[in-house]
């Protein structure tokens, strides 16, 4: 995984089967990036759920959450819509798990990105990270813990 105090690596995916969504667009929000193996599989869809239902709590801190995974714009689209999911899953499709390799969460072996959360702050800085088990849902606490110690700790 990539250091804390890094500055994240750009990227440029597809969010929707027509849009793609950069990086650097989201300057002066703080970004949490939840890279996960699988859209459908069991912990996967509870991580993505327990993120929607949490969704409020990050934007009181300026933050906007990324899912990513190696699966299609059209696998996101679904699962997302299934899910009830109110923020974009980027496809790191094709090549496949290029993003998740950047960031040294791919998994080559079993061809998906582990489970893993970055927090970006608004000038594009890694300030937090947190690898988990394939097969443990870290939940939010973690992540909204880092956020609102970097939200205290900018004013």
């Amino acid at each position: 995984m990539l250091e804390n105090g890094t500055k994240a690596p750009d990227f440029r995916l597809n969010s929707t089967p027509d849009q793609e969504l950069a990086l650097e667009e989201l300057k002066g929000k703080n970004v949490v990036l939840v890279f996960y193996p699988a859209d459908w599989s069991p912990v996967c869809s509870d991580e993505m759920s327990l993120f929607a239902a949490s969704q409020k709590l990050f934007e009181k801190h300026n933050a906007i959450i990324l899912g990513i995974s190696v699966d299609s714009k059209w696998s996101h689209m679904a699962f997302a819509k299934e899910r009830k999911l109110g923020f974009p899953l980027l496809a790191d499709f094709e090549p496949k798990g290029a993003m998740s390799e950047k960031y040294g969460v791919y998994d080559k072996q079993k061809g998906h990105s582990k489970r893993a959360i970055y927090l970006i702050d608004e000038e594009g800085i890694i300030r937090w990270s947190h690898l988990s088990p394939e097969g443990m849902n870290p939940g939010v606490d973690g992540a909204l813990d880092a956020l609102e110690e970097l939200t205290k700790n900018k004013k």
